[in-house]
């Protein structure tokens, strides 16, 4: 079993910037892909970003050229580095594992990190 933690998340500004990171347990990180994903009050989990254990990214629309996600394989660690902040992007944030999927929907991921709320104030 793996587990993923949250170790970061935080309040920001409108345009400011913030770095999630997500800590893999066990000796096998390079094996899975990481999907971030996100959710407000009253709204439905929203895909956010993917990373392949290569490194090949898939980003959601609303996010596509301010966020990056990346890994550490070799320190066990996704991050997801959120730049030009909007209050839409306001939400509870889970990073999650899969070792078999790769895409955008979240009942491919097999193991979630415990979220983390970011707020971004207007």
């Amino acid at each position: 079993e793996v587990s993923c933690r949250r170790l970061g998340g935080g309040l920001v500004q409108t345009g400011g910037s913030l770095r999630l990171s997500c800590a893999i347990a066990g000796p096998n990180f390079s094996k899975y892909a990481m999907g971030w994903f996100r959710q407000s009050p009253g709204k439905e989990r929203e895909f956010v970003a993917h990373v392949a254990w290569g490194g090949q990214t898939i980003y959601a629309d609303s996010v596509r050229g301010r966020f990056t996600a990346s890994r550490n394989n070799a320190g066990n660690t996704a991050y997801l580095q959120m730049d030009s902040l909007k209050p839409e992007d306001t939400a509870v944030y889970y990073c999650a594992a899969s070792d078999y999927y790769s895409g955008t929907s979240a009942a491919g991921y097999d193991y979630w990190g415990q979220g983390t709320q970011v707020t971004v104030s207007s």
